[in-house]
């Protein structure tokens, strides 16, 4: 989980996301129009882009998603029933897990059997602690099977061995009469697991084995081979770059592209875009608010380089780019464990959530997945807990509102609006993204507004103007208000009516520091 420091300036001025974009000029600031593209090609939604993200990292999996049988916080088979309940309503399509950095120090044979007998580790990428390895591959399942989500494990490559990962995939997936299938039912669970994705290494440009790009090519194939398919075809995802190495795909690409499903891409939104100091998650000014847009907006030119380097080797995009560490990193909370990556969340962090997804519609030809970092308790969490207690972030909300998009045709959209910022810096005003679902014709339409201080109203053209449409909005007093145990419910959706409808097409009035889902009939 790291990135270069050096990201090129001339992303700071990015077109929004969806779409093509043209400033107004400053009177007409308060305006924005919004056309449907009748000649613009629809691309399904993927619903692995809403994807989360959980590794054994800080309070993520240990005190977040486990805290034993014996709790006194309710839980099922160790797993806590709040965190459940609450990420249940995300309708969560796919969870990546044991990291991160911590895959490739993880051996999965200590993770399963009697807890009581499992040995211990030390969790030399976050914290120094120590790991009980009480949360495994069974548990890992059991979270898995509660959410009805799918799974994405991350292999070992950094420090395991070929014969490791090739076991650890029959342990899981195979129906066999065989050793290892049968280890796997004596630990009590008969029938094989599904499994979805397998990662083959994780950041082996970093903390996954310091490599050279082709060096983990070569070492990628050979770890494919042993990826075997006992059932249900395992989808192979290859490490990919850090943000903006170019080189690392195209040599991906050039020397392995027919052996992967999917590449993998990471990048960070640092509000500072130092990794030195990162700003802080609460406290900060406009001129913080306005960076952290901008840089978040990178990810458009980012996908978008990437992909043209894919499509040089894969025109029929065949490879999936998988945007599977992504969100903002801040300097963590005061007087907590560096380690442990535990940073607030606030409505500035829901807006940047909410671009980043219409980002990935836009591209939706090559983004097949997208995991938020993290799940719990980490850099952009859903949920932060203490002890007992939980709550549910502004990010979460997003996830909430927006999961209507999955699945879903993206439509292609023509967006006029103002710019916001200070004349050497300016993102656009207004992001828009609209999905159809394919068999009731219903439209959803998602708008951020990214001006923290002036309302904007925009004009939406469809062409057959809708009829109804209902509504609800985030958004806050503050650009910094976020939610805390003491009080829960500072940012959360509430019902949306600054609707109208004229000759010209449809009205929204959209609030300052806002983000609007309306579904249109």
């Amino acid at each position: 989980m790291n990135q270069a420091t050096s990201i090129p300036t001339r992303f700071a001025r990015l077109l929004a996301v969806g779409l093509v974009l043209t400033a107004v000029s400053a009177h007409a600031r308060e305006e924005a129009v919004v056309k449907l593209d009748p000649e613009g090609e629809t691309q399904l939604v993927h619903p692995d882009i809403y994807g989360h993200f959980a590794e054994h990292l800080g309070h993520c999996i240990y005190g977040g998603i486990w805290v034993g049988e014996d709790s006194d916080i309710p839980n099922t088979r160790g797993i806590r029933n709040d965190v459940v309940e609450a990420l249940k309503e995300l309708d969560i399509p796919v969870l990546r897990w044991p990291g991160g950095c911590f895959a490739d120090e993880y051996h999965w044979r200590d993770g399963i059997g009697p807890r009581e007998d499992r040995p211990s580790m030390i969790n030399t990428h976050w914290g120094g602690v120590v790991e009980n390895n009480h949360f495994g591959t069974h548990e890992f399942f059991d979270l898995v099977e509660m959410l009805g989500t799918k799974a994405y494990i991350s292999g070992n490559v950094g420090s395991g061995t070929v014969q490791e990962m090739m076991e650890w995939v029959e342990y899981m997936t195979s129906p066999a009469d065989s050793p290892l299938a049968n280890e796997r039912r004596a630990n009590g669970r008969d029938e094989p697991w599904k499994l979805d994705y397998f990662g083959i290494g994780n950041e082996s440009w970093g903390c996954g084995g310091s490599m050279r790009p082709e060096d983990y090519a070569d070492l990628y194939r050979r770890y494919n081979t042993f990826v075997k398919n006992y059932g249900p075809r395992i989808f192979r995802i290859a490490c990919g770059a850090n943000s903006f190495d170019l080189n690392w795909t195209e040599v991906m690409m050039d020397r392995a592209a027919r052996n992967m499903d999917g590449l993998s891409l990471h990048y960070y939104t640092l509000p500072t875009g130092s990794w030195r100091d990162k700003g802080p998650a609460t406290g900060f000014g406009e001129d913080a608010y306005l960076a952290t847009l901008s840089n978040t907006l990178k990810m458009d030119q980012l996908i978008a380089d990437h992909d043209a380097v894919m499509d040089k080797y894969d025109p029929d995009q065949r490879v999936g780019l998988m945007v599977d560490e992504w969100g903002i990193w801040t300097n963590v909370e005061p007087g907590t464990n560096p380690g442990f990556l535990y940073q607030q969340n606030s409505l500035r962090d829901a807006i940047l959530a909410a671009l980043n997804f219409h980002i990935f519609h836009k591209h939706a030809d090559r983004v097949r997945m997208a995991n938020i970092a993290q799940m719990v308790n980490v850099l952009q969490a859903m949920i932060l807990t203490d002890g007992p207690r939980m709550v549910k972030t502004p990010t979460y909300w997003i996830f909430e509102m927006f999961k209507v998009h999955q699945g879903e045709e993206n439509l292609a959209l023509g967006i006029e609006c103002p710019e916001y910022g200070d004349g050497d810096l300016e993102i656009p005003v207004i992001s828009a993204s609209a999905t159809r679902n394919p068999d009731t014709g219903i439209i959803h339409l998602s708008i951020v507004n990214t001006h923290p201080n002036e309302e904007t109203r925009v004009l939406f053209d469809f062409g057959e103007q809708p009829s109804m449409a209902v509504g609800r909005v985030l958004t806050a007093d503050a650009v910094d208000a976020h939610n805390t145990f003491e009080n829960p419910h500072v940012v959360e959706p509430t019902e949306f009516t600054s609707v109208s409808f004229e000759e010209s097409g449809m009205s929204v009035l959209m609030p300052p520091k806002s983000v609007v889902m309306l579904t249109l009939q």
